[in-house]
């Protein structure tokens, strides 16, 4: 049974995506293969991502005055996300320069633009009280975030929180998440520690656990995603084979799919089978909210699949 809505508080973004056949070095111009315009964003991204998984959202950011900031809030409303919450600010709303090379490995220049002016002044309690579950990322300022966490902490209200693009958490933060999700990279800036295969993210998991965080999600590529709980439970979840053709927004498609998961109550391995999923999906297909699958296709994939191969180890 679901309650109350997932609250995204969060980045929204025009994402400016150009193919290349490979990476330029420093100081090289190359050609490119093509610019195309996608919403995007981690707060949007794993908006939808919760969205098209069948839960009720709601959008807090802030786009520009520019003309994205009309696209990027009618696109959010086609996804069925309550925008009420979103602010226009004056100027530009945040633009992400994302490179794909050939192999669909992609590289990332963020602006903020209107995301870096969301303030905890622009935050409406009767929004919060709502919420049954509060999804948080790093495109916003940390200030505002972390007022959030604490306003979440007072009203029991569970923290799913992305710690994207990473820095370090303070043990006062700590205990404010419910749940921490990272890549290998975030991981190993917020723990201090190497984060390459399973057996070091068990470490860096462990670290954090014992520090105050309910469940540590740790997602490592095509080697699959670590899980571990403050109950002794750890868990590998393989990564679904598939052929990757762009990894843009791989991680908020999974974090989006995650949160529905648990929002529905299923239980934390069903919902992590059921995001590495959407994520192995959203590598298939180009583009950040376009390439985020809906919960029949999730579904499908996993019935086709479930008897092959992504099975657990513990």
């Amino acid at each position: 049974m679901m309650r109350g809505t997932i609250l995204v508080a969060g980045s929204i973004n025009m994402d400016i995506v150009n193919g290349v056949q490979a990476f330029p070095a420093p100081g090289e111009t190359i050609t490119g293969l093509g610019t195309a315009y996608h919403p995007g964003g981690k707060g949007a991204n794993q908006a939808v991502a919760a969205a098209r998984s069948g839960c009720p959202v709601v959008m807090l950011g802030a786009v520009g005055t520019d003309l994205f900031g009309k696209s990027l809030l009618a696109s959010l409303s086609e996804e069925g996300i309550k925008t009420e919450e979103v602010i226009i600010k004056a100027g530009s709303s945040g633009m992400a320069f994302i490179t794909v090379n050939s192999s669909g490995e992609n590289t990332i220049v963020l602006s903020p633009g209107s995301n870096g002016l969301l303030v905890e002044q622009d935050i409406p309690e009767d929004r919060l009280n709502q919420a049954g579950m509060l999804l948080l990322q790093n495109e916003i300022p940390w200030p505002t975030n972390l007022y959030l966490m604490e306003q979440a902490g007072k009203r029991g209200i569970p923290v799913l929180y992305n710690a994207a693009p990473a820095h370090k958490l303070t043990a006062v933060v700590l205990p404010l998440i419910d749940t921490l999700i990272m890549n290998e990279t975030e991981a190993e800036s917020v723990t201090g520690e190497p984060v390459a295969n399973v057996n070091e993210a068990s470490h860096a998991a462990s670290l954090l656990v014992s520090q105050g965080v309910r469940h540590v999600v740790i997602t490592l590529g095509n080697k699959g995603c670590f899980y571990m709980d403050d109950e002794g439970i750890a868990v590998h979840q393989p990564a679904f084979e598939v052929e990757a053709l762009d990894t843009t927004a791989a991680g908020d498609t999974f974090i989006g799919a995650y949160a529905s998961a648990l929002h529905k109550a299923k239980n934390r391995l069903s919902a992590l089978l059921y995001a590495s999923a959407a994520s192995a999906i959203a590598v298939t297909r180009r583009g950040a909210q376009s390439s985020v699958p809906d919960e029949q296709e999730i579904e499908l994939f996993l019935l086709q699949r479930i008897n092959g191969q992504g099975g657990m180890s513990v």
